[in-house]
């Protein structure tokens, strides 16, 4: 088997910081609350619950990202994107992703995902396929807030993410079906 395409070792180095869970793991099958219910399947789409530390004393922002870059697509697929929580807030409870952005807190802003919803989207790799990789990334950002409007692209997001970034901290759980 070839190595599987990190897509953020292409990116600039930051320092990494700890991203925790109650419900994924680094390596471990997603659980059917982090499951998508698309196409008939068992499935919830209820987002993990996060929580982070040791990131940089000068940050002012979070943005949490859950991107599979195993979907066959060319371009992989954004499951959730969630930007302008502000320094002081830690932790996302499960569920933070739901549609309508109840437990997320103030002025956190959330991007449609490829589905096209704004909220977490969960996984559905096709049947047969190789396990899927789930990056979910707390990124730690030098500003308040990002100047990108709610209608942009998750890939736009992603050079506001780069020029910011003071630190990365991620969890990679995987899920796939059977054939």
């Amino acid at each position: 088997m070839t190595e599987r395409y990190d897509p953020y070792s292409a990116l600039p180095a930051v320092p990494e910081f700890a991203l925790r869970s109650t419900d994924i793991a680094d390596g471990v099958t997603l659980a059917v609350a982090q499951r998508s219910s698309l196409f008939g399947r068992p499935g919830q789409d209820r987002s993990p619950h996060l929580a982070w530390d040791g990131h940089p004393a000068g940050t002012r922002s979070f943005a949490v990202t859950c991107y599979d870059p195993d979907a066959l697509t060319v371009s992989g697929f954004w499951h959730w994107v969630v930007f302008d929580i502000p320094g002081s807030v830690t932790e996302l409870p499960a569920g933070a992703g739901d549609a309508g952005g109840r437990y997320l807190p103030t002025g956190a802003k959330t991007l449609a995902n490829d589905a096209g919803r704004h909220g977490y989207l969960g996984a559905a790799p096709g049947p047969g396929e190789a396990p899927h990789r789930y990056v979910f990334v707390v990124h730690a950002l030098d500003v308040p807030t990002l100047d990108v409007a709610t209608d942009a692209t998750p890939a736009w997001l992603g050079f506001r993410l780069v020029v910011h970034a003071l630190a990365r901290a991620t969890l990679t759980p995987v899920f796939g079906i059977p054939a």
